[in-house]
């Protein structure tokens, strides 16, 4: 039997995962995490053969939950395959250097994800490739476009300031006027919502920023998406730079693949 470990923050899409595993005569789930400190404190007991790893996932991500567990030096060294709703180059290139057997992008066909499981768990499959299917209907909407930005650019899943951007870009996208009164609307609106304060919001929203500029590892990434509008001579975006300029450039891209 391969023991197969289950770490999404979807609890539908994990119950689907589960039952569909569970219907396989060779394979067993012997766990299942919703979020990355969960999936790490489960993994080092429950001693899976492979690992369904989601790239976003809170607490901590997918990408710091594989490079915790490569590190673990668990004997024997379970495979992982990443499950992810979008594919950018340089998170898919991050993913199979810390060490993922497999790269899977949603929707995908579950046959397909379960054969690579058994080939994986045997090392017949030539690795670091790409699965892609559209046989499960797993919605990618705004919040997928605008996490997968996020974390192109570097920003941390796992931090506050993560959270507060996903939802400042998503109220600027549906109305732009909101980024022009950026102390008065938007950050209320968002310490409404998640329960604390404006000012609060504002710091974590500029620590965000800041552990993305100084990484500089995604300087590649930061230039696509800023293009001149940030230059390295001038230092980081302010927040409201940063949040206007992400959200400008997803609403026309959203647009373009609509006329497209």
């Amino acid at each position: 039997m391969v023991r197969v470990f289950i770490a999404d923050d979807n609890v539908d899409f994990c119950d689907m995962l589960n039952q569909f595993f569970s219907e396989q005569h060779d394979l067993e789930v012997v766990g299942i995490a919703n979020n990355g400190i969960e999936a790490l404190d489960a993994i080092g007991q429950c001693q899976p053969d492979v690992i369904v790893l989601d790239i976003i996932m809170p607490h901590l991500d997918g990408l710091g939950v594989l490079e915790k567990v490569k590190s673990m030096q668990l004997n024997p060294d379970p495979k992982v395959i990443i499950l992810t709703a979008f594919g950018q180059e340089r998170i898919t290139k991050e993913a199979l250097e810390l060490g993922a057997d497999y790269y899977v992008l949603k929707p995908f066909n579950m046959d397909v994800l379960v054969e690579r499981i058994r080939q994986l768990n045997s090392s017949r499959v030539s690795l670091n490739r790409v699965l892609k299917s559209s046989q499960i209907p797993v919605k990618r909407d705004l919040e997928d476009v605008i996490t997968g930005v996020l974390l192109e650019v570097g920003i941390p899943a796992h931090i506050k300031g993560y959270m507060f951007l996903k939802e400042a870009i998503s109220l600027v996208i549906n109305d732009m006027d909101i980024i022009n009164s950026v102390t008065k609307h938007l950050y209320p609106s968002i310490a409404e919502k998640f329960d604390t304060t404006p000012s609060r919001v504002e710091r974590a929203i500029r620590h965000a920023i800041e552990s993305a500029w100084n990484g500089r590892n995604n300087m590649q990434a930061v230039s696509k998406f800023f293009r001149y509008s940030i230059r390295n001579d001038k230092g980081k975006p302010t927040n409201s730079e940063f949040i206007a300029l992400l959200a400008d450039n997803i609403r026309i891209s959203q647009k373009e693949k609509i006329a497209n």
